[in-house]
């Protein structure tokens, strides 16, 4: 099992130094889904949510969420992001969110990835909620990462390529 980069010799959390890292170009693709009842999605499918266009307003939050990683998630290092893209798909009463980060930087863009879809499948829900508060959301998790010393990582299973809203 690898070692946890960001333990130090006494198992104390700590900032890992990346100042001796080659830059790299990065990318991290992550994916998650929101799981609700068939009203919303119609309303969804049909634009007809109350609040307004909810792909846009997730894609913006996706998108902010990613440039604040660094202020959210305590060890993660600030980033400058080279860009930013947020995805959606309906399959049936799902919705499937996808976010591609990219830098050319010392450190990996996952946890920037993962926290783009969390905060998008955060802010559908929060513009459904007047007429879904069962929705679920989940799994969120990384399906590609490339770049920097460990090189690519591809999980086998990801949701098929197709329109991305």
């Amino acid at each position: 099992m690898p070692e946890l980069s960001h333990l130090d010799g006494q198992g104390r959390a700590h900032m890992v130094d990346v100042g001796a890292k080659p830059v790299a170009r990065r990318e991290a693709v992550a994916y998650g889904a929101i799981s609700m009842n068939p009203e919303s999605s119609r309303l969804l499918r049909d634009s007809a949510v109350p609040k307004g266009d909810v792909f846009a307003v997730a894609r913006v939050a996706g998108i902010q969420a990613a440039k604040k990683t660094g202020d959210l998630i305590p060890l993660c290092h600030p980033l400058g992001l080279d860009s930013v893209e947020v995805g959606f798909r309906h399959e049936g009463d799902r919705v499937i969110i996808r976010a591609i980060v990219r830098t050319e930087g010392k450190t990996g863009v996952e946890m920037e990835a993962m926290t783009a879809v969390s905060a998008a499948a955060l802010t559908v829900y929060d513009m459904l909620k007047a007429v879904d508060k069962s929705m679920e959301i989940g799994p969120v998790y990384l399906g590609r990462k490339s770049g920097g010393r460990s090189g690519l990582f591809e999980r086998s299973e990801i949701p098929k390529e197709g329109p991305w809203r």
